[in-house]
């Protein structure tokens, strides 16, 4: 009986630990199936740029702001992919009446952004989006970090640096973990170089003692 009641303690711990490890890696971003730029099903939890930084901006045709910020964020994206690798998604919130005409719109301005079309509006309820532009800045574990709501001219300034600190955060954290793969490396080195003592010096020993039994 207290074998199992022990069974059974050791298995919840385990369970809870895997609980907090999962919660610990979820992302912030909702899964909602809306459509890509082509019309096509594209599932929210897609979103993702592969360790590095990404803005989320919620915007329509007919916000101006939305357009400002985002020629504004046009202006820069080449510069700050190569800084940063950022990648910007442009949610398109232009309901089923307007939105044969984002891409077109999008083409004319030349935008080279992922543009995503939520004419239902249900990633903007799941993100909690009530006004546009609604900007959000995550991490690369998909966590997000800021978010801001209208635009003045400057804002982009801020998202940058916002950006740079994301940068240093995750090549501050690759340095620990390379430090520590390195103490790793040393130990596991010693360890080896200790055995490889060892097992010579038992060779020695028993050649010795085969030539001493030999005189």
């Amino acid at each position: 009986m207290k074998k199992l009641l022990i069974l059974a303690i050791i298995l919840l711990q385990l369970s809870f630990l895997f609980a907090q490890k999962e919660q610990a890696v979820k992302s912030d971003i909702p899964s909602v199936e809306i459509k890509n730029i082509e019309g096509e099903v594209f599932n929210t939890s897609e979103i993702d740029n592969e360790g590095k930084p990404i803005i989320i901006d919620f915007w329509a045709t007919w916000c101006k702001p939305c357009i400002k910020e985002l020629m504004a964020l046009a202006d820069n994206y080449e510069d700050w992919q190569e800084e940063t690798g950022v990648k910007i998604y442009a949610v398109s919130i232009d309901d089923s009446r307007s939105m044969a005409k984002v891409q077109p719109f999008v083409n004319g301005k030349g935008w080279e952004f992922e543009v995503l079309l939520d004419p239902n509006g249900d990633f903007q309820r799941a993100m909690g989006v009530v006004n546009v532009p609604h900007t959000f800045v995550l991490d690369g574990d998909k966590k997000i970090v800021s978010q801001h709501t209208a635009y003045a001219e400057g804002d982009e300034e801020e998202l940058y640096d916002e950006l740079i600190e994301i940068v240093e955060k995750n090549n501050e954290t690759g340095k620990e973990e390379g430090d520590k793969d390195k103490e790793k490396g040393k130990e596991k080195g010693k360890e080896k170089g200790k055995e490889k003592g060892n097992e010579k010096g038992k060779e020695k020993g028993k050649e010795k003692g085969k030539t001493k039994g030999d005189k």
